[in-house]
């Protein structure tokens, strides 16, 4: 009504109904495409924060957006909504399964599952580096959360140096703020693959399939403790004697120093 009928701001207040001090603050109000841009660049990279996290990590890179500001952006791009975790996950770019050229390149995680007799259910976190296909460790617990997996991982850095890049799927405790933070520090680039798409991490999937058959399917176990005891002695059997076909039929560690 102002710009199109000349009224002044006072009468078309009184039409609309609208409080001055609120058509004020609206008509001053600075373009959201920015702050839209600077939210977006971070839940993309972060996809399980929320809205306090994205905003402290917003103010770290020097954005001085006021909080409520951000709020109301981050309401009308709907990343409050209640959804599903993985509808909101952003898209993952579609990425050659290019072999790599030395260890420590791209370290491959993945979960697994199986259950003792008295059917409690417990879970293995496996890593794999994707050069020589050595099996660098596989943890057993019946939890094993985000923090689970950066302690697993300083470990394996502690032994065998840091690794590149880690490649994993679209799991809870691989898009966690934890990991995130523990990655970034340390230089090591977070690769997760496409939703639905084992085959973009076909590496640790082969692991898994002898994994399963000569160790999880083979095994009725009683306890964790004769879970690691056999996986312990799988693990050793995998690295040090067992030929591998894609290695020229060398074990791991014998194309490890070959190279």
């Amino acid at each position: 009504m102002v710009k199109a009928k000349a009224f002044s701001q006072r009468r078309a207040c009184r039409v609309a109904g609208l409080n001055r001090r609120s058509y004020d603050r609206s008509s001053k109000r600075q373009p959201d495409q920015a702050v839209e841009q600077a939210i977006e660049a971070v839940a993309q990279k972060h996809p399980g924060w929320g809205f306090w996290k994205i905003h402290h990590r917003l103010r770290r890179l020097n954005y001085s957006f006021n909080h409520k500001r951000v709020w109301r952006v981050y309401r009308q791009m709907g990343l409050n909504l209640p959804r599903r975790r993985r509808k909101r996950l952003p898209a993952r770019l579609r990425q050659p399964l290019t072999p790599p050229a030395a260890v420590n390149q791209t370290w491959s995680l993945d979960f697994m599952s199986d259950a003792l007799r008295d059917g409690r259910r417990f879970r293995t976190l496996n890593v794999l580096d994707d050069y020589n296909r050595q099996a660098l460790g596989i943890e057993i617990d019946y939890s094993l959360p985000a923090g689970r997996v950066v302690r697993l991982l300083q470990r394996l850095i502690d032994a065998y140096g840091k690794p590149t890049k880690l490649r994993c799927d679209n799991g809870p405790e691989f898009i966690s703020a934890i990991l995130s933070e523990w990655c970034e520090p340390n230089g090591i680039e977070l690769h997760w693959i496409q939703p639905g798409k084992p085959t973009q991490n076909a590496y640790i999937e082969r692991f898994n399939g002898s994994f399963r058959r000569e160790v999880l399917d083979a095994y009725s176990f009683a306890n964790l403790a004769q879970v690691r005891e056999i996986v312990g002695g799988w693990l050793d059997d995998y690295n040090t004697k067992r030929p591998h076909q894609a290695l020229g039929f060398l074990t791991p560690m014998e194309y490890k120093q070959a190279v």
